[in-house]
């Protein structure tokens, strides 16, 4: 029997920080495994989780929910069957809603292979304060859905964060419990907890992607070409993601700058650079880079932003920072 949990949240709440947690600090005689799900094309989020000890499947392009659930099932099946994991978490994009994928892990297709226990989802109180999240049908079933609230990033809140929060949890929260978190660092026990009864969430009325995943592995580069780049629209967001082979190496310094610099609200990316290999999470002014010593075998970028952006503009000075 594989227990299976849902970490969902919205655009840069923390939830692939969150796992990197989780994964750190797993029970090391236990088996798990990783459905991670992008927003974009690239497949930034199975670059940071790679060699973290679970077995790792990807759905980049769209939301996992979509085409009657079909990239779901089959991801889910691959890893139930091939890899038969203790523990199997699924990472939704933030941009996905959660019905559709609770509704299909309670079927009673997979009641003898699965139990579902807690929804955990990650929320920014900050993010109460944006009514155009506020306002996102997703960001609030999101949190009709859980079982278990991960109120994260507390070590970059203010009063009116905090305050926001307490008027959202005397509204909202219920009998469900609400925990506290910086980076991310909860209690890896809190998987354990079982799902509540099922609450009443709304479908998904207006949820719709221009595109849809067509396959299960992220995007690669074909024949002899250096880099791609490739684009996506949904639910009144546009990204743009671009991948480099493994003979391109970046400038770090500049690398960081124009992360950081870009007129956008989210920057993920894994980079190959003079220094090694940099993880790079930037969600608002939340900027976060990781070094490690170990070399990906290629380079990923991925930008979301609430409108189309710039992306010619915005490629041209990326491709400048290349040291070859």
């Amino acid at each position: 029997m594989t227990r299976v949990n849902l970490i969902t949240g919205f655009l840069g709440s923390g939830k692939t920080t969150t796992l990197l947690h989780l994964l750190a600090n797993k029970p090391a005689d236990e088996n798990w495994a990783i459905l991670v799900n992008e927003f974009g094309e690239i497949g930034i989020d199975g670059a940071l989780l790679a060699d973290r000890g679970a077995t790792l499947k990807e759905i980049p392009g769209g939301c996992m929910c979509c085409v009657n659930g079909l990239p779901l099932q089959v991801g889910l099946n691959m890893l139930l069957k091939q890899a038969k994991p203790d523990r199997l978490i699924i990472e939704p994009t933030g941009l996905g809603h959660p019905k559709q994928l609770l509704n299909m892990l309670r079927a009673a297709v997979y009641q003898p292979w699965i139990q579902v226990d807690a929804t955990l989802t990650l929320l920014d109180p900050r993010q109460l304060a944006d009514a155009r999240v506020v306002e996102n049908e997703n960001f609030r079933d999101q949190l009709v859905a859980a079982d278990i609230i991960v109120a994260n990033k507390s070590d970059r809140w203010n009063d009116d964060d905090r305050q926001r929060l307490h008027t959202w949890q005397q509204q909202f929260l219920g009998e469900r419990q609400l925990v506290e978190a910086a980076w991310g660092r909860i209690d890896p026990a809190l998987l354990t907890q079982p799902a509540l009864a099922d609450r009443a969430v709304p479908d998904a009325a207006h949820h719709h992607h221009n595109s849809r995943p067509q396959g299960l592995a992220a995007l690669k580069l074909d024949g002899q070409a250096r880099w791609r780049r490739a684009l996506n629209e949904g639910q009144g967001y546009a990204s743009c993601g671009w991948i480099f082979d493994g003979e391109t190496v970046f400038d770090t310094i500049k690398a960081l700058e124009w992360a950081r610099h870009a007129p956008v609200d989210r920057v993920k990316g894994v980079l190959r650079t003079a220094d090694g290999l940099v993880n790079i999470n930037r969600q608002g002014d939340d900027l976060f880079i990781e070094t490690r010593p170990t070399t990906p075998p290629d380079s990923r970028i991925e930008l979301i932003h609430h409108q189309p952006a710039d992306w010619n503009l915005l490629q041209t000075a990326l491709l400048k920072i290349r040291l070859n």
